[in-house]
């Protein structure tokens, strides 16, 4: 007998409970139709959390259901036998940045880089492959780990002498050149700090030590060549395939840029996107928001690429100290982090945006970067009081003062936080903010419990993309490795079905795409995984070893285990 019996309902019971409950759309006869049958199908709804099989149609499920009432309602349809195998929506990375994904494999990548030397090594190397005065172009050193102790532009300088060195840091709040790029960006002892970033500096010649914070990167990467057309493409393409690998079927791209925007509409009209994209525009880029100004979101009917939010930076990162912080750091009295956005302008854009029928989604890390958005929302919703469903957002909420967690429910804010941040910052995050400040820092659960709408992701290229290493950390509190024991502050944990959740629904949620997305059900995009595991029941450990057999997106098999497209 080919049928996996579902513990439970029998399965003349399941078709009863399904046929009841109006489980099904219309079915206009079997052409074209594909059924998975014989499958652990997790589909994300309460009201029926597993089914065996689902009936697919033009690139949306029509029907779920017992294998035995999928195969006789749809006869003529290709059958694919699941063969027990665990099936789930495909997860929603709601914070990415696939461009900077895709150009980590075309440039030097540093990624794990332990300290400045190795980093140095590896540029030599790169060196003997790139002819003389071109740009050598990297990122992923950790500018958070290495705050304690930033190189200087020496070493690099050594080992090259004629070609520029940009180095971008892993969270892209830093970056380390050589003195040649330097020169060509014109960088000395007499050059300002511009508003919102900092040349670091010889403390005895005030020359630049080769390390620029926050805006300060703007000095110098104007003079860095541009990616030509067909390498934005490619880069995009080489990070949509590197997502679907891990299950993920749709991204919030959290940074779109007029050239990635371009690109992402180019790839759609040659069916070269091969996952869909909710994109985040680049908010200080006016000329790119003017049209979406005057006209409103660009939501795409067939829903693989939507424009809908404008991504706002209101501070920098914790790590690099530009997080905006109430009080001084704890490990540094005299800084306090770097505002990006006022509150009166993130209010005036928020409000503009809301006029518009846009998202907003504002970068904000440091807790007085959340109050400033938390007060700059809150203004342009009283201002805009026809704006219905706004759903703003709060990227990171990394470290907020504990009595301003309930203030962002109220607000029907949106949280997206990322899981693997805690786990990597957890070796310094304390010593930056002290122990009273920790309390209220990577903290999901609190936020959690006051009713706030929570998605998970992982900031990729900064952190590892793969989602189930994200649930991993959320439930756990722990590093791959498995420490600390217990947990880094255990009480902020989640649990398994609130983090698959906040990868799923909540992320669909954040998009406004919750009809759609996050769920196996009737009317729901045909974006699903299979999986090595069952997700639900396998020890957190499994998580960290868990694969994902295939990808679909609409339907059609984009990705599997073994190599097959």
């Amino acid at each position: 007998m080919r049928m996996r019996m579902m513990t439970g309902l029998g399965r003349m019971g399941l078709a009863v409970v399904l046929f009841a409950a109006g489980i099904m759309v219309s079915c206009r006869g079997p052409g074209g139709d594909t059924v998975y049958v014989n499958g652990a199908v997790i589909t994300m709804d309460a009201s029926l959390p597993e089914v065996e099989a689902f009936a697919v149609r033009d690139g949306k499920i029509v029907r779920v259901g017992s294998t035995v009432t999928i195969e006789a309602a749809f006869p003529e349809a290709r059958v694919v036998d699941l063969a027990g195998r665990v099936v789930m929506p495909g997860i929603i990375e709601s914070h990415g940045h696939l461009l900077s994904l895709g150009q980590s494999f075309l440039e030097l990548n540093l990624e794990g880089v332990a300290e400045p030397g190795q980093a140095v090594k590896r540029v030599a190397e790169r060196i003997k492959q790139t002819p003389a005065g071109e740009w050598i172009v990297g990122w992923g050193w950790d500018e958070g780990a290495w705050a304690e102790g930033y190189p200087d532009n020496a070493q690099l300088s050594r080992v090259s002498p004629d070609h520029p060195v940009y180095l971008r840091g892993l969270h892209g709040f830093a970056s380390w050149t050589n003195k040649k790029a330097l020169e060509i960006a014109g960088i000395t002892a007499e050059t300002p700090d511009p508003p919102g970033g900092r040349v670091l500096r010889d403390p005895e010649t005030q020359c630049p030590t080769g390390i620029l914070m926050n805006k300060a990167q703007d000095l110098l990467k104007m003079h860095v060549p541009p990616l030509r057309r067909d390498q934005v493409e490619k880069a995009l393409i080489l990070a949509c395939r590197e997502c679907l690998k891990y299950g993920i079927t749709t991204v919030h791209e959290a940074r779109t840029t007029a050239d990635m925007l371009e690109a992402f509409r180019s790839l759609k009209a040659d069916g070269r996107l091969e996952l869909r994209l909710y994109c985040m525009l680049d908010a200080p880029d006016r000329g790119l928001l003017a049209p979406f100004f005057r006209r409103g979101p660009e939501i795409d009917p067939d829903h693989w690429l939507t424009v809908r939010c404008v991504k706002v930076f209101v501070d920098g990162a914790l790590g690099s100290r530009g997080a905006a912080m109430i009080e001084p750091y704890s490990d540094d009295p005299e800084a306090m982090g770097v505002i990006v956005t006022p509150e009166d302008s993130l209010y005036a854009i928020t409000a503009r945006c809301l006029r518009s029928g846009l998202q907003v989604a504002a970068h904000a890390i440091g807790d007085r970067a959340n109050r400033i958005t938390l007060n700059a929302y809150r203004r342009a919703l009283e201002a805009e009081p026809d704006a219905r469903d706004s759903r703003l957002r709060v990227e990171h909420a990394q470290v907020t003062a504990t009595d301003d967690i309930p203030k962002f429910a109220p607000l029907g804010v949106v949280l997206s936080m990322q899981p693997p941040h805690a786990t990597s910052d957890m070796g310094w995050a304390e010593t930056r903010v002290g122990p009273e400040r920790i309390r209220g820092a990577y903290a999901w659960r609190s936020f959690l419990d006051t009713g706030v709408r929570l998605t998970l992701n992982s900031d990729f290229p900064g952190e590892t993309l793969n989602p189930f290493w994200g649930m991993y950390a959320a439930e756990t509190r722990r590093s791959p490795s498995g420490g600390p024991e217990g947990g880094w502050y255990p009480e902020q944990s989640l649990t398994r079905e609130e983090t698959l959740r906040a990868y799923t629904i909540e992320a669909a949620y954040s998009g406004f795409e919750e009809k759609i997305k996050g769920k196996i059900m009737p009317g729901m995009l045909a974006d699903f995984i299979v999986l090595s595991e069952d997700i639900r029941t396998i020890p957190s450990r499994a998580l960290l070893t868990l694969r994902v057999e295939q990808t679909y997106v609409g339907g059609r098999r984009i990705y599997e285990l073994n190599g097959k497209r």
